[in-house]
């Protein structure tokens, strides 16, 4: 997907970038000033990712949107998974970065990164507990991965199905914040394999969030026919 970062709306105005003149009057050589984007994959028993669909444009997104000032890029990922669907689960390790160039289309003024992480396998418990934001999220459903294709445009259909190949792949390569690990290391590797339960009263690591009423029968359907037709 490169018309898009993820499933958030694109900023209101260009980027306005501080006049501290030009690389050349500094003495240095040009540098690039991507934008930057973090989606979440997450799936359910049978493998299919979690996709959303956007009140604002046609067709499906992943979880996610685009990195504010001063926001690193898995803070806004937890940020946006808890705008648009209402709680806040754990979530993993960085599965990809996607490079995206700029399309001179009017809409972005730079090249995208687009981070990717691992939100694991999402529990019923948790699934149950989604309250989706109307005004920006209208619908959410579980999809096979072989179907990711008739849903998304083609660029992000290759990043979802090549971040989800990667979840089987051993680590070789970490997300750092300021020289942090993040989420920290635990026995030296992070695993999302199995995200905590939420408690009864919804506490914890992941707390339910207040919202509109969780999604429906059609909304949170596993059925890929159900989502092919919506």
């Amino acid at each position: 997907m490169l018309r898009s970062a993820m499933s958030s709306k694109p900023p209101a105005t260009p980027r306005q970038r501080p006049d501290h003149g030009t690389e050349a009057s500094l003495n240095r050589p040009p540098m690039a000033r991507p934008y930057a984007a973090a989606g979440v994959l997450f799936f359910d028993e049978e493998d299919r990712i979690l996709l959303v669909e956007p009140s604002y444009k046609p067709g499906w997104d992943i979880p996610g949107g685009f990195v504010e000032p001063g926001e690193s890029p898995y803070s806004a990922c937890v940020r946006e998974v808890a705008e648009e669907l209402g709680i806040a689960p754990p979530i993993g390790g960085l599965l990809a970065i996607d490079w995206a160039p700029c399309l001179n289309d009017g809409w972005l003024d730079s090249e995208m990164l687009a981070f990717v992480f691992d939100g694991g396998v999402l529990p019923a418990s948790w699934r149950e507990r989604i309250r989706l934001d109307m005004d920006e999220i209208i619908n959410c459903a579980f999809v096979s991965v072989d179907e990711v294709g008739g849903l998304l445009p083609s660029p992000h259909a290759r990043r979802v199905r090549a971040a989800a190949a990667l979840r089987g792949v051993p680590q070789r390569s970490g997300y750092l914040e300021f020289g942090n690990q993040i989420p920290e290391s635990v026995g030296g590797s992070v695993s999302v394999a199995s995200l905590g339960e939420p408690d009864a009263r919804g506490a914890g690591a992941a707390q339910v969030l207040a919202g509109p009423p969780a999604c429906g029968a059609v909304m949170m359907s596993s059925l890929a026919n159900e989502v092919m037709e919506a």
